[in-house]
This record gives C-alpha cells, structure tokens and sequence, in this order.
C-alpha cells in the first residue's frame, strides 16, 4: 500500500543525480538473485531498448567464469547480505566499477561497492519483497529517462490499484504472462503467489505460452496477461476453460495487484504472506 510513496521518492532521487547508476553509453552487468534477478533483467531490457548501451542480467549464483568486457557491474540487494552475491563480486576484476543497490547500508555488500544507492527507505520487514524492488524500478525507469509526466501517471494508477476490490477468486493454476521488459515482471508476480500464497503458480513470455505450457490448463486456471494479448492469443487459452485476466495498466502497476492477490490469496489459505514458510529474509550460506 506504501509503495506510491516509495516510488514518488524515487523519482525525486533520480531526477537529484545518483552517483554510480549506468552513464549512457557504458556496457554493464546487472546481477541479483530472486526479485532482485527479475528487476535486473527488466532494467536490462528497458536500458539497452532506450539506446542506452549493452546491459546484461546475470542471476548471481550462475555468474559465468567468462565476462563480457563490461564498465560498470550493478548489484541488487534488498539487505546486502545474499552470499551469491557477495561471492560473484568477489570474482570480479580489482578494477571494476561496482554499484550497489541496497535496502541496508551496514552490509558487506556496501563494503565492497565503490557506490551505493541506498534505497533503505523502501526496505520492508517482510521477507517477501514487494515496495523494494517496484521502487528500484521506478528509481532505474527515470534514470532511463522516463518523463515526470508518464512516471505521475504510473503512480496515480497505482494509487487506484491499492484501493480497488480484489477480481479473481484463488485460482488451481495461476499464470501470469509478459512481453518485453515486463516478461521478468510475470516471473516476478508468479513468484510472489508461490511465496505468499503457496499457489502453482507459472511465468512465461506471453508468445512462449502456446509452445507448450498451454497443455496443462484447465478450467481451474487463471492466465494474467500484464501486456495487451492478441486475439489468436486470447482464442486459444479461452479454449481450454482457463479465464484470462487482460491488463490494462503499466506492467509495474499490474504487478501491486498481483501482489494484492497474492496477499488475500494467502489470507485465505491460513498462510502468514510476509513469512512463508522454508524461506528467510535473506539467504546466507555458511
């Protein structure tokens, strides 16, 4: 429900200058692990779409032993702690400009960065993410460029969202689709639903959809479309009995109402939707 706010401060932050965000022409790798993976792989899109200049995601776990020659590495890290993280900066180059981003400043990531953007005002005591990463977004849309215009009009959209009546009941099978920059963000809204709610929950490039996956549908399922779906599209999910949610806002605006569901959704399964269960604010290996 805070996160207008947060991304109203985030606009403000951007348009102020941040030392250590990606200068236009610099070729960098963005690298997180979980949400933070999925807001790297957005940004990714939306900088080198923009003519901004090469940007690669990398999940931190998987960090290839061969790299691009890149300017700048960008981390993402809600609490600064996440071990893959600390371990794929640690393999970098003496030399390499490290930007952090973090939601808590006394970290060892913070250690290792040359800059830190500190958007600990949008850190939240869940270990499900929510506010952190859509304010990063917001922070990344307008260092893209974005206009003050359009970003106003995003974050009045989600005004509305936080206020509007919850529209699907608990799906057996949840699907949420994207194109573009907003592909990561499905993977994201189907991974808040398993966190909070415990559901099946799937992400998928909306045109990936009819190469398989389509086959497990069934009356039970509800596909969540955060990009306008074509008609052939729309035709062929409605075929199997599943009903289709169709966006109508930006892409980062349909993922609050996502997690808004996935929230009630886990209300309604008896689940705590900030602690789920197996998981941890953070994941610290010994």
């Amino acid at each position: 429900m805070s996160q207008p706010d947060c991304w109203e401060r985030a606009e403000t932050q951007a348009s102020g200058g941040l030392a250590g965000l990606p200068e236009s022409g610099e070729r960098v790798l963005v690298m997180g692990c979980g949400t933070s993976y999925y807001v790297a792989a957005a940004y990714a899109w939306l900088r080198e779409q923009a003519g901004h200049g090469l940007t690669d995601a990398v999940i931190a776990s998987e960090m290839p032993t061969v790299l691009r020659n890149y300017d700048r590495v960008m981390a993402i890290s809600r609490s600064g702690t996440t071990t893959e993280v600390v371990t794929a900066l640690a393999s970098l180059p003496d030399d390499m400009a490290i930007t952090a981003v973090l939601g808590e400043l006394d970290s060892p990531i913070a250690e290792i960065a040359a800059d830190v953007i500190d958007l600990s005002y949008a850190d939240e005591r869940s270990v499900v993410q929510t506010r952190f990463p859509t304010t990063l977004l917001t922070l990344l849309r307008s260092n893209l460029g974005a206009s003050a215009p359009a970003i106003s009009e995003f974050i009045a959209a989600a005004r509305t969202a936080t206020t509007q009546p919850l529209s699907e009941e608990v799906p057996g099978q949840f699907v949420v689709l994207g194109t573009g920059w907003a592909a990561p963000l499905a993977q994201e809204g189907a991974l808040k639903c398993r966190e909070s709610a415990g559901l099946w929950a799937e992400a998928y490039a909306s045109g990936e959809y009819r190469h398989g996956p389509i086959s497990v549908a069934g009356s039970r399922t509800l596909v969540w479309a955060m990009t306008p779906l074509s008609k052939s599209q729309i035709s062929a999910i409605t075929a199997t009995g599943a009903r289709v949610h169709q966006a109508t806002e930006d892409p980062q605006v349909e993922l609050v109402s996502i997690q808004r569901h996935a929230v009630e959704w886990a209300r309604r399964a008896g689940r705590d939707a900030d602690r789920p269960v197996h998981l941890s604010r953070s994941v610290v290996q010994p």
